[in-house]
């Protein structure tokens, strides 16, 4: 079924079909909600509050760009999330006690080790960015979003659009470059 009548028919209350645009875009979703904020668990607070918000909201819907409807929403949940972080921080506990076992098919230990390490600096990175140019990194760089997307889920012009990224990029650019051990060549940011 298409998109189109997923979304016709998820305005007319039908569960099934709003719940196939979820399996459709939940793994977008979560992606962009971890990388906003950081913690597994907070991400997927913010993934189900937002297609929550998006099933309350569909009939407000006007056609367009569904998945940029979504992400806006998605982000908006974020900032929420966000703000709420700054006033009460807290660090969940499955967060500090597991290590999750991943495949890491031929890679040698060390090689996991680094990619690691690399993974986390970008993230704790991208954590630094202020929530608008973080946003704009994760949905063009990360998500592969075009910039009139990601204007429609930014609620701002392409211009806007660009100056975030830029700044954001150059920033990004600026922190990782602070740290000794990424700039071994395998790491550097192309030029």
């Amino acid at each position: 079924m298409e998109e189109y009548d997923l979304i016709l028919r998820s305005k007319k209350g039908d569960l099934e079909s709003f719940n196939q645009l979820v399996e459709k875009y939940q793994r977008l979703v979560y992606n962009l909600a971890l990388r906003m904020l950081g913690q597994a668990s907070a991400a997927e607070d913010a993934s189900q509050e937002a297609f929550i918000c998006a099933f309350r909201g569909i009939g407000r819907f006007r056609g367009g760009n569904f998945r940029a409807w979504l992400l806006r929403i998605a982000a908006n949940v974020c900032r929420d999330q966000l703000r709420s972080m700054r006033r009460h921080p807290t660090t969940p506990l499955d967060e500090l006690v597991s290590d999750r076992q991943v495949d890491r098919g031929v890679q040698s230990p060390e090689e996991y080790a680094l990619q690691r390490e690399l993974g986390a600096e970008i993230m704790n990175a991208l954590a630094t960015l202020p929530s608008e140019q973080r946003l704009a990194v994760i949905l063009y760089d990360i998500d592969g979003l075009s910039y009139e997307e990601i204007a429609q889920v930014m609620h701002c012009s392409l211009g806007t659009v660009r100056s975030r990224l830029s700044r954001g990029r150059e920033r990004l650019r600026h922190l990782l470059a602070q740290r000794v051990e990424l700039s071994r060549k395998e790491f550097r940011l192309k030029e």
